[in-house]
């Protein structure tokens, strides 16, 4: 199998698309109808017997045959243990398979369902639940092929990025990587200790990858890693100090039905905040080649922005230094 040279979608037409499925042995009557994903090219259609389905086309040169296999094999284990989760179709005793023109995909059922309501306590405590049964599978094994959340690479690859980017204002560019370099001193620390136990996880686990179908259904593991319980919960809170703390109790009381919870690792919900914050904008100006994504961000064109993302960082250099969140009894 050779691999797409482009780190982009090059070369993926919709015939190229309607031939990889056909190969496969779906034959869609309907148009393919694109869904929401900057990272990766998702199609939903509907085949010859009227059934809806979902087909991915993974980013070349961004996950392994390897890596792409352990995703599918752990949320394979979670749909098993009756997890309700967006599990890849077997096909031919395969759920990665390869286009003629080079590109990784894969097939899933199409799942309807509402949005997530961040607001809603009892949808809340389900995704509580969730969590703590995925966590409880998650521990089974670890992953041979994926990655740890690291500060190599949620600080440092990009802290290189920001250096050979052109669309950081040069008067700025000093400023940015500097405090780049404080919160890789004030984070390292922390996330490094070895005192944390790590786990695979859904890795990416923000409203927007949960539908609501009188039950959690938890949906796109493609960043899942390995790495501490509390980044599965901490992009689900918000709002003040007080509600993010309701928030919080209202996860763990659900979540310890299946799992115990180490409250030390609730200081590490800043340091992975600014380790998002910097990995995302490392993400789209590694992306900037792929023509959906000046479309998409034309407002990192603008150098205002950039004067927003540095005080940002510095923002989140002093919060680093707050006393983290808490709740009682605290180890």
């Amino acid at each position: 199998m050779e691999m797409s040279a482009s780190f982009n979608f090059q070369g993926l037409s919709p015939d190229n698309i309607w031939d990889a499925l056909v190969k496969i042995g779906f034959y869609p009557e309907s148009g393919l109808t694109e869904l929401n994903s900057y990272e990766n090219r998702v199609f939903q259609f509907m085949d010859e017997h009227r059934q809806r389905y979902v087909v991915k086309f993974y980013r070349p040169q961004r996950w392994s045959y390897e890596q792409i296999k352990e995703e599918h094999e752990f949320v394979l284990a979670l749909k098993e243990a009756e997890v309700s989760v967006a599990a890849p179709l077997m096909i031919n005793s395969e759920t990665v398979h390869f286009s003629d023109n080079g590109f990784y995909f894969a097939i899933f059922p199409s799942i309807g369902g509402r949005a997530y309501e961040t607001d809603n306590l009892f949808q809340l405590e389900e995704v509580g639940r969730t969590l703590g049964r995925i966590h409880q599978i998650g521990r089974k094994k670890s992953y041979e092929y994926r990655p740890t959340v690291s500060i190599a690479e949620y600080l440092i690859a990009p802290k290189l990025e920001f250096e050979s980017s052109a669309l950081i204002p040069n008067n700025l560019k000093p400023q940015f990587i500097e405090v780049i370099d404080k919160l890789i001193h004030d984070v390292r620390p922390r996330i490094e200790d070895s005192a944390w136990q790590i786990l695979r996880l859904h890795g990416d686990c923000h409203p927007g990858n949960i539908l609501w179908r009188d039950e959690v259904v938890m949906v796109d593991f493609d960043d899942s890693r390995m790495g501490s319980a509390v980044q599965d919960f901490w992009m689900l809170l918000n709002g003040s100090r007080q509600e993010q703390v309701i928030q919080l109790d209202t996860i763990l009381e659900s979540y310890y039905e299946y799992q115990d919870f180490d409250l030390r690792e609730l200081s590490l919900i800043e340091p992975l905040r600014a380790m998002r914050m910097v990995h995302y904008l490392a993400w789209v100006l590694k992306r900037w080649n792929d023509p959906a994504f000046p479309r998409a961000f034309i407002w990192f064109q603008e150098q205002d922005f950039w004067f927003k993302q540095l005080a940002l960082f510095k923002g989140q250099v002093e919060q680093l230094n707050e006393p983290p969140l808490q709740l009682s009894p605290m180890y």
